[in-house]
């Protein structure tokens, strides 16, 4: 499951949708449990990450401490996170993450975000 963690953060930092989507269900819910936001599926997680990548020249994920259900169904990470604005300036974060997993992608992550949220959904 780690594996499958780290792909789907390589995805996001390189911008990569079709890595990001083989980590994913066609119906995975993904929610900032922080900001209360809620969306299901491809098209919708899409749209967040369309907008993420438009607000910052880059993000970045690293320093990643995990937490695996002995079960095998869940794990949990802590982790970094660096967005660097079109400004130039740099925003640091420390957020976790709980993914579910189902047949070998993640059916479900929760995101606790600590600042400003990045990953929006469409007002």
């Amino acid at each position: 499951m780690k594996d499958l963690v780290l792909k789907y953060f390589r995805g996001v930092d390189d911008e990569d949708l079709d890595i990001i989507f083989e980590t994913l269900t066609e119906d995975c819910i993904f929610s900032v449990e922080t900001h209360s936001v809620r969306l299901q599926g491809h098209n919708a997680i899409k749209g967040m990450f369309d907008r993420l990548w438009a607000n910052h020249a880059w993000v970045k994920h690293d320093q990643f401490h995990f937490v695996e259900d002995l079960s095998g169904g869940d794990i949990a990470v802590r982790f970094q996170v660096t967005n660097q604005l079109h400004d130039g300036s740099l925003v640091y974060k420390s957020n976790c993450n709980f993914f579910t997993v189902k047949d070998g992608q993640f059916s479900e992550v929760r995101v606790y975000m600590t600042g400003e949220n990045t990953l929006d959904k469409a007002t």
